[in-house]
């Protein structure tokens, strides 16, 4: 018997639960897909979202042959043969074949070369799944030929509607009898993604011989304690004890910090994935205060990829130890953040004119350039000067935090700008 999660995945868009923004009514995917004619994109969005599920929804409702490749067991000459087969397979009049290629940052840079060529002529149309960010991944030339869509994890109320379609809808789960109490656990362990709720719904179904079938905190908890493995083992690994890891570096509790480190260890989390978010924690929460937690977290990275496992434990814990010892400031986070808001807030204000190059004649005598005081020429390399546009002259987006780094800081900035900085 096919597992839950397969025998529920939808073959149309109206029974396609999630993802609104892209498919709902009048959405940008609905509307092509409606339409007949797609051009190649690539879906990005954490696991269980419905990409995979979504390009098969689209070969169905085209009616086109459809080729499924995997990036973790194809190579270059895979690639190539399907691109053959849908050459012959390619009518004047019809719709491109589909080449799904699932994981596709997984694809090496001569794999993506490879479907540069079929892409751009047609030969098939392109639907990539990823769950990293696709601008890092994939290739810049294979990017600029294909759309970009965000998949989001799902919603509360998205999983509870699929909870409910489950269990009315199923051939084997309409025939139990479900008691609904609680759905917090159920809801937290499957983390936006449907895979995981199908998994814990079915887990808790086949270990309860009688009806009524029980649903709450404690039952859902108790079952996937037992069976660690019944879902995805990234599930609650991935989300909830990132987030204590983070969350105990950030609060200063270097034996809170190595023991989350430790069950990630011992769970068999990505070590690039925990290099990454250590990388991400020194700029965030450490920032200012500690400019070398960042320097150290980089090389930790580097690090990683260099030596692996098991060894790669030793530099993990290092790095987890100094920056949840190290003093903390979100200064920078929150001053970057504060630009953005104010961008956003003013739009393209001007470039004053002394701040501008003036590469040609024309520009000089528009008054480009002009003015512009060289800060090298004055003592202590500095002169005051205005630097942002007229209408932003007296903001201050950064606001220095109390410790000692900052502090010294703050105390040059008052020398040198006076009143900008009380």
């Amino acid at each position: 018997m096919e597992p839950l999660a397969e025998r529920l995945r939808p073959n149309s868009l109206d029974d396609y639960i999630g993802q609104q923004q892209l498919v709902g009514p009048n959405a940008i995917l609905r509307k092509m897909i409606d339409s007949g004619h797609i051009s190649s994109f690539i879906l990005w969005g954490p696991p269980g979202v419905g990409k995979t599920t979504l390009a098969h929804i689209i070969a169905k409702k085209l009616n086109t042959p459809f080729y499924t490749l995997s990036a973790v067991s194809s190579g270059v000459k895979e690639v190539r043969e399907v691109i053959e087969r849908a050459k012959k397979e390619r009518f004047f009049d019809s719709a491109s074949p589909i080449l799904f290629i699932d994981e596709i940052h997984r694809f090496s840079k001569s794999q993506q070369d490879s479907l540069l060529g079929a892409v751009e002529q047609g030969t098939v149309t392109l639907i990539g799944a990823t769950t990293e960010n696709p601008s890092f991944e994939v290739i810049r030339p294979l990017l600029s030929r294909c759309q970009t869509y965000v998949l989001n994890p799902l919603t509360k109320d998205d999983l509870l509607q699929l909870l409910h379609h489950a269990i009315t809808t199923d051939v084997i789960l309409q025939k139990r009898q479900f008691q609904i109490d609680e759905t917090n656990a159920m809801l937290r362990f499957s983390g936006g993604d449907a895979r995981k709720l199908l998994n814990i719904l079915e887990l808790i179904s086949q270990s309860s011989e009688q009806d009524p079938i029980i649903i709450n905190d404690k039952i859902v908890t108790e079952r996937l304690q037992q069976n660690p493995l019944a879902y995805d083992k990234d599930g609650e690994m991935h989300y909830d004890i990132i987030s204590a890891f983070i969350k105990s570096i950030r609060g200063s509790d270097p034996d809170a910090a190595i023991y989350w480190l430790a069950r990630m260890v011992e769970g068999g989390e990505d070590p690039a994935f925990i290099a990454r978010r250590l990388v991400i924690s020194a700029a965030e929460d450490i920032g200012l205060a500690n400019p070398n937690a960042l320097l150290l977290a980089n090389a930790c990275f580097d690090t990683i990829m260099k030596i692996g496992w098991p060894e790669g434990r030793i530099p993990l814990a290092e790095t987890t130890i100094y920056l949840a010892t190290s003093a903390k400031s979100n200064s920078a986070y929150l001053a970057i953040d504060s630009a953005l808001g104010k961008v956003k807030e003013t739009g393209n204000l001007p470039v004053p004119l002394h701040l501008r190059n003036a590469p040609t004649q024309l520009m000089k005598e528009l008054g480009y350039h002009q003015g512009y005081q060289y800060s090298h020429d004055f003592p202590g390399h500095f002169v005051k000067e205005q630097f942002l546009p007229d209408e932003l002259m007296k903001t201050q987006l950064w606001e220095p935090q109390d410790n000692p780094a900052e502090k010294k800081i703050e105390e040059r900035m008052k020398q040198l700008w006076g009143d900008k900085y009380k």
